[in-house]
């Protein structure tokens, strides 16, 4: 195959932390909404799978052209390689989606693009009749179109990036592990400061944070999709999980710590933390925001807080958000970071935030507030 073109995709808002990911992993990438997209070896495949913290997914695209009929749409999706990508065995469904363009069936434009293909991979294995069995390693091809312009895309990762295959049990609203790596990475916390979350529910944060903190690859304890796929083969995913093991510093002292008021959820994070390898190192413990103390300094609090969107939890939840801000104000050499799509929550806390960033939690728009704490002096 040699060069391919990848697409990272990524939650709305996150664009910038995903291609700062992929520029740190050596590639030049092009930011659009939702999008990284970036031309690499096939190495980068294996590479982007297993290091890409904030990411959804890496997809192979295969290409991309105007079509406002499907005649248009069938013979230049037929038009490309697809029997340099796909075995003759590969199992290949399509999935689809249409947003503001004429071919707006998107189960039309499935059926068109998997003729398409069928006809393709017939003429490149010189199969005169008869369907492919696709009994073989999967590669599913998505078309995806806007405002006229398709684009055609393998997936690479298989399940979600998100899951990382450390969670061994969760609370009823869990925080996606990408949107908790991209509440760290947009810290200022390094691994030699003390990191909080005082709302720490399954474990997510800290687990994320432990990873970042060591720099373990979040994708090391999972497989992919694409580790079937004989063109890239098995010597370039082994020397991509030696990476992973070299680059890794597990010797790195941490100190990370995870509260939560429910001592059940405590349990849950404490056998996720296991999963993931830091049993000895993040310190769970059962505890109230308000009973917080510290004799530490200059700390990370990250927190995912509940916001109070159900009825009858907004009292409860706004009294929570001032008995915190009267603690965590005291400590000024800690920076404290907390998401929450509750309106008044500076009012609230007490005190307006040095910076806020739009993110959404799912579907739900939150803001990230973040308070900076004074900087440790400078050595002299």
């Amino acid at each position: 195959m040699g060069k391919v073109t990848l697409i990272a995709t990524a939650a709305m808002g996150i664009e910038s932390i995903v291609a700062k990911e992929v520029r740190d992993l050596g590639y030049e990438c092009t930011v659009e909404n939702g999008k990284i997209t970036f031309v690499a070896d096939e190495q980068a495949i294996c590479r982007s799978n297993l290091w890409l913290r904030t990411a959804d997914r890496i997809k192979l695209k295969v290409g991309e052209f105007k079509a406002t009929t499907f005649d248009e749409l069938f013979e230049k999706t037929k038009a490309l390689n697809w029997g340099d990508i796909i075995p003759e065995n590969a199992e290949f469904p399509v999935i689809g989606k249409s947003v503001k363009s004429k071919l707006f069936s998107v189960s039309d434009c499935q059926s068109i693009v998997k003729k398409a293909v069928v006809d393709s991979l017939k003429k490149h294995y010189r199969k005169t009749s008869g369907w492919f069995e696709e009994n073989g390693p999967l590669f599913r091809i998505e078309v995806a179109l806007l405002k006229d312009v398709v684009t055609l895309t393998i997936d690479c990762s298989g399940v979600g990036l998100h899951k990382r295959g450390y969670r061994a049990g969760q609370g009823e609203a869990p925080l996606k592990e990408t949107l908790a790596a991209t509440l760290v990475k947009l810290t200022n916390w390094t691994p030699d400061k003390p990191f909080v979350d005082p709302f720490c529910g399954s474990g997510t944060i800290p687990i994320e944070a432990a990873l970042i903190g060591q720099n373990i690859a979040p994708g090391f304890n999972r497989d992919f999709v694409s580790e079937e796929w004989d063109w890239i083969g098995k010597k370039k995913w082994d020397e991509a999980r030696q990476e992973v093991e070299d680059l890794a510093k597990y010797n790195q002292p941490l100190d990370i710590s995870g509260f939560d008021i429910d001592h059940r959820m405590i349990q849950i994070a404490k056998d996720n933390s296991d999963e993931a390898g830091f049993g000895d190192i993040i310190n769970f413990k059962q505890m109230q925001v308000k009973d917080f103390t510290t004799t530490k300094e200059y700390g990370v609090i990250v927190g995912n807080p509940p916001y109070g969107e159900r009825l009858g939890e907004k009292k409860a939840v706004e009294e929570m958000y001032r008995s915190m801000g009267e603690v965590l104000r005291t400590y000024d050499t800690w920076s404290v970071y907390m998401l929450t799509s509750h309106p008044e929550f500076e009012q609230l806390y007490g005190k307006p935030a040095t910076k806020k960033r739009k993110l959404f939690n799912g579907f739900i728009r939150t803001d990230y507030y973040q308070y900076w704490g004074k900087r440790p002096p400078r050595n002299q």
